[in-house]
């Protein structure tokens, strides 16, 4: 299975925001409920991610909440493409620590976010699928 066959989801989970924009702004963008990644732009490449955990961090220090984000954005960038295989997408999630990883086209500009949980139901459901295949043909269903 490939990262692009879950492009829909991921499209749906992505935030995108100008490194030029401020913190605040970004802090907006994840007060909805289904996002935990902000991705940062510049000129419409990826150059940074922000997490929850990076503004609470900064709120905490009693930072100013008006600065540019890319000052508090995690420039280390952990990407993949659609035509990744989710399992290696997966692997380096896990080898990295990270639960998200943003997906980019051939200019690395944004296209969607993979979740862990979302890329492990989706080989999950593979897997039951094939699981299931195997056990019609052998219990007969394959040889009519």
């Amino acid at each position: 299975m490939f990262v692009e066959q879950m492009l829909s989801r991921a499209n749906d989970r992505l935030a995108i925001i100008d490194a030029a924009a401020s913190v605040k702004d970004a802090a907006c963008l994840m007060a909805r409920p289904e996002i935990d990644l902000v991705v940062v732009c510049r000129e419409g490449a990826v150059t940074g991610v922000v997490t929850k955990t990076d503004i609470v961090e900064h709120i905490s220090r009693g930072d100013d909440l008006n600065g540019p984000v890319d000052t508090i954005m995690r420039r280390d960038v952990t990407t993949c493409r659609s035509s990744d295989a989710l399992s290696d997408v997966l692997q380096a999630m896990k080898e990295r620590g990270h639960h998200r990883v943003p997906i980019v086209d051939g200019s690395r500009g944004p296209v969607g976010i993979v979740y862990a949980r979302d890329a492990l139901q989706c080989l999950l459901e593979e897997v039951e699928i094939d699981d299931n295949l195997l056990r019609d043909f052998i219990s007969g269903v394959g040889y009519r």
